[in-house]
């Protein structure tokens, strides 16, 4: 079979993954039918195997020498080193072995290779970015001079475009390490121990003889077919069997993708599946855009995004007004589980500083009821997390699309760090998982042949969309009573534009991403687009044009009688007796009619502005608030609001000007 798919004309392969999970199995040697706990039980078996083996490879080769000649990519006779981990480490030596008495087949081994290889082929980024912190190690690690911020950047490679947040963080861990030792470490081998290895099966290491899978004619089934063991210590290889496993493939994955072996995680009485295909894309442009989307980052309003065009005579016009994806309630509800999480850990670690070593403490038992507690708090917050990331980037590639946009720019925050806000507002925009939507945006806007570029974010907020003059913020003119700088005005007299700084900022993001598409690089380990720095230059022409105000409608005043307009339509039905004389409810509410009066409407969560104080955590004291939010019912998208595009009918620009005093 061709491992290859056939392309047209303006497209691409791309290999995507889709989670699935593995609900039963048939054993072929006796037929018996394995149930999931029973299939996760086999599943778990061998990467137990697996995983002890991966840990032995990791403990002899866990060291700068072994791990800078992997990464070299050459052998001893100046060879080059295949690209799968573990045909290199077999190029290498660098060889295991099962137990003693315990009989596996070599792609068992295999698999084992690949995952200690690629551990060892990702821990040499922060090998370097630690190794050139080291070497220019600051007089005052809180706050490097200039002189100090060129050196580490030229110590480590690639470290002039490396976030600056990402070296202050090593830094930090670096210090902390000092003040531990009262010396510095020697690199990140011993800053760092030796990484836990998960329990997974990696089959894309296999060959035929461990695993295969198939499409049905339909396609939209497989089947998977391994060998797992019958004991947890197999001696032979009678112990080994083939194992048939029927998947019901996701709609994510078109008929014509070709499929590749998966990733089997066995968790929590079930097997996880990481199912990767390929399949055709449509190819991303670098340069050639004439339509965008600019996203800007925010907190209550996470994402504020509208599109803009680029003219053939150089002029940009933004389209319509924008659209806002507010988060403030998921975002309250996720800063109420890291306080949460926060308090189980603290209570945690003075528990365990009591019970020390002592098995038998009488705290024992209430110790590990809170290392529950924190892990199943943590697992909501990562699920959280994700919801968030896949509802935000989800929302921004539809937005492009309907605005038939072919490049998304999108401000680059990852050297931003809180700080002088205050403690809960420097946490919140700590804890924003920009890195994980801007991730899964990438993936989605892929799936559609739409690029994702990073712009930088200098003076987006600051600056006029229309005259790059810097703006004064004050209160929005809707929201006297509410503190805050949300609102922009412009102080030229011949511009005068004033609105939300957030559409201010969105409209500056996709100017200077469509007057720098030629600066555009692209990152070739990740793939990533991104504009590194800004050209004065172009950023003179990334200013927005004012469009021409709407004409008026015609005049539909009433001059005559209303022409009476006969229809076949069955006039409505009418109650059958009269309304009560007096009200039964309270007083105003109308009687009965065909609406049901008794059903409550929609939680306040999804009508009103929702901030980080919104929703308080319940109490069961009369006295005090009780939420009517995600407590009650809610649900996530209730918190998630997002506002309809209007790219087809933008409103006027003509904004009645505001004196400042």
């Amino acid at each position: 079979m061709s491992r290859k798919i056939p392309l047209a004309q303006g497209e691409t392969s791309r290999t995507a993954c889709a989670p699935m999970v593995l609900r039963t199995g048939v054993d072929e040697k006796t037929g018996e039918l394995l149930l999931a706990p029973v299939l996760a039980e086999r599943v778990g078996w061998a990467a137990d195997l697996v995983a002890q083996m991966t840990g032995a490879l990791l403990v002899a080769h866990w060291n700068t020498t072994d791990v800078d000649t992997l990464a070299a990519g050459a052998d001893a006779g100046g060879r080059k080193l295949p690209s799968n981990a573990w045909m290199a480490l077999r190029r290498l030596g660098w060889t295991t072995a099962p137990p003693q008495g315990v009989r596996v087949n070599d792609r068992i081994v295999r698999m084992a290779q690949e995952t200690a290889g690629r551990a060892l082929r990702s821990v040499k980024w922060r090998a370097d970015v630690v190794a050139g912190t080291l070497a220019t190690w600051p007089a005052d690690p809180k706050k490097r001079t200039s002189q100090e911020w060129e050196a580490v950047r030229a110590a480590i490679p690639g470290g002039e475009h490396l976030p600056s947040s990402v070296i202050r963080s090593r830094t930090r861990q670096i210090a902390a390490f000092e003040r531990k030792n009262d010396r510095l470490p020697a690199d990140v081998f011993e800053l760092e121990p030796k990484p836990g290895m998960a329990r997974m099966l990696v089959l894309a290491a296999c060959d035929a003889q461990q695993a295969t899978i198939e499409r049905s004619d339909d396609g939209r089934r497989a089947l998977l077919r391994l060998q797992l063991p019958t004991r947890p210590d197999p001696v032979s290889y009678r112990d080994w069997t083939w194992v048939a496993c029927p998947l019901n493939l996701p709609p994510t994955i078109g008929a014509d993708a070709l499929l590749h072996l998966p990733t089997l995680r066995p968790q929590g009485g079930r097997v996880s599946i990481d199912l990767a295909y390929t399949h055709a894309v449509p190819k991303t442009k670098r340069t050639g855009h004439t339509v965008a989307l600019g996203v800007d980052w925010g907190l209550n309003t996470l994402l504020s995004a509208g599109a803009a065009r680029l003219g053939e005579d150089g002029r940009i016009i933004a389209l319509g007004a924008g659209a806002m994806f507010r988060a403030g309630g998921v975002l309250a509800k996720q800063h109420r589980l890291r306080r949460q999480s926060e308090y189980l850990h603290a209570k945690a670690e003075h528990y365990q500083r009591l019970i020390r070593q002592d098995a038998d403490h009488p705290l024992s038992g209430k110790h590990q009821v809170l290392r529950e507690e924190f892990r199943q708090v943590a697992e909501r917050r990562s699920n959280l997390n994700q919801a968030l990331a896949a509802s935000a980037a989800r929302w921004a590639v539809d937005q492009a699309i309907a605005a038939g946009a072919t490049v998304i720019y999108l401000e680059d925050l990852r050297s931003m760090e809180a700080g002088g806000m205050g403690r809960t507002h420097n946490t919140r925009l700590s804890q924003t998982v920009r890195g994980r939507i801007a991730e899964r945006m990438r993936h989605l806007a892929a799936e559609v042949g739409i690029a994702v570029v990073s712009v930088p974010a200098k003076n987006t907020s600051k600056h006029c969309p229309r005259c790059l003059v810097p703006l004064r913020h004050r209160k929005a003119p809707d929201r006297p009573t509410t503190p805050g700088w949300k609102w922009a005005l412009c102080p030229t007299p011949g511009c005068g534009w004033q609105g939300d700084r957030d559409t201010g900022a969105w409209q500056r993001i996709a100017a200077r991403g469509l007057t720098h598409q030629t600066k555009t690089v692209t990152d070739r380990t990740t793939g990533a687009m991104a504009i590194r720095s800004v050209v004065d230059k172009l950023e003179a022409k990334a200013v927005v044009t004012a469009t021409a105000p709407q004409t008026r409608r015609a005049d539909r005043s009433k001059t005559g009688p209303t022409r009476h307009r006969r229809t076949q339509r069955p006039a409505p039905r009418r109650r059958g007796a009269p309304s009560p004389a007096r009200p039964q409810g309270r007083a105003g509410q109308r009687p009965g009619g065909h609406a049901p009066t008794d059903r409550t409407g929609l939680p306040r969560a999804a009508h009103r502005h929702q901030g980080v104080k919104t929703i308080s955590t319940p109490t069961t004291r009369p006295t005090r608030h009780r939420p009517a939010g995600a407590v009650l019912g809610a649900g996530f998208h209730l918190h998630a609001h997002a506002t309809p595009p209007r790219w087809a009918d933008p409103p006027s620009d003509t904004i009645s000007l505001v004196e400042d005093h």
